[in-house]
């Protein structure tokens, strides 16, 4: 995977690296890389989804998502991967790119959109 032509950006271990709309493949794996590094709970975020804290009832549906009042400290700190998660892809996009992805919610969406924008979909590859 060859770097962009003239990149100049500086090599920063506390920014993420910053995508401008080309070069998705050489972006994306610095990303992987970056976002491992911080904490690798992050990558399964970004993968699989952010976790949902669910109480177990005694009647169906048998469980249900908590609301905020109801979280644990515990629940409290899993909910904040996905805000860490979502925070280190935003920051490492460029206002044009944002646009694109400012109406998910999760990390796991806005990777997503970013990929299907820049790679397409498996069906098309």
């Amino acid at each position: 995977m060859a770097a962009p032509p003239n990149f100049e950006e500086g090599q920063s271990t506390y920014r993420p690296p910053k995508f401008n709309g080309q070069y998705y493949g050489w972006w994306k794996t610095r990303m992987h890389d970056f976002i491992m590094a911080e904490d690798c709970e992050l990558w399964d975020i970004i993968c699989d989804g952010p976790y949902v804290p669910t109480k177990v009832l005694e009647e169906l549906p048998f469980s249900m998502a908590k609301t905020s009042k109801e979280y644990t400290e515990s629940d409290k700190k899993a909910v904040e991967k996905n805000f860490c998660a979502k925070k280190i892809l935003v920051y490492g996009i460029v206002p044009e790119e944002y646009n694109r992805i400012s109406t998910y919610d999760t990390a796991n969406e806005i990777w997503e959109a970013l990929q299907t924008t820049h790679e397409g979909t498996t069906h098309v590859k």
